[in-house]
């Protein structure tokens, strides 16, 4: 059983060594320890270990935006993407929610088109060589 939760300062470290991008990059553990402090992150759980985690903000045009949204590669394809997903739909406060994944990432474009979001555009230059895919979902 998946349950998600609001992160909490015990969970920075946590999540750091969980997402390889953080254990090798400064930036991403200052925005992990940001979205912790800041209240917008939060956490897939399994046996009582947290596998992911998941940030909602409202910088992208003030609307809802799933800046990021990342699971342990032990723990995929069993439903924690999908859980965090629907729990950041859930709190999100506007009727529009966007999000976007890597061209290469085709295990989330998949996950995104299960729950129904819709691609909106594509933007280039942010990672070399692997444009940034954005989608939208409606709610409400």
């Amino acid at each position: 059983m998946i349950s998600i939760r609001l992160a909490n300062e015990n969970d920075v470290e946590v999540l750091c060594s969980l997402d390889p991008v953080a254990r090798r990059e400064n930036d991403r553990r200052e925005f992990i320890r940001h979205s912790v402090a800041s209240g917008t992150c939060f956490v897939a759980v399994a046996e009582d270990e947290v596998i992911g985690y998941g940030v909602l903000n409202y910088t992208f045009y003030n609307n809802g935006c799933i800046d990021m949204l990342y699971v342990h590669s032990d723990h995929r394809r069993r439903g924690a993407a999908a859980a965090l997903l629907r729990h950041l739909e859930s709190l999100c406060k506007t009727s529009k929610l966007f999000t976007s994944t890597n061209l290469s990432n085709l295990a989330m474009q998949s996950l995104l088109a299960k729950l129904e979001y819709v691609l909106s555009g594509i933007f280039h230059n942010l990672d070399e060589g692997d444009p940034e895919i954005v989608y939208f979902k409606r709610l409400r």
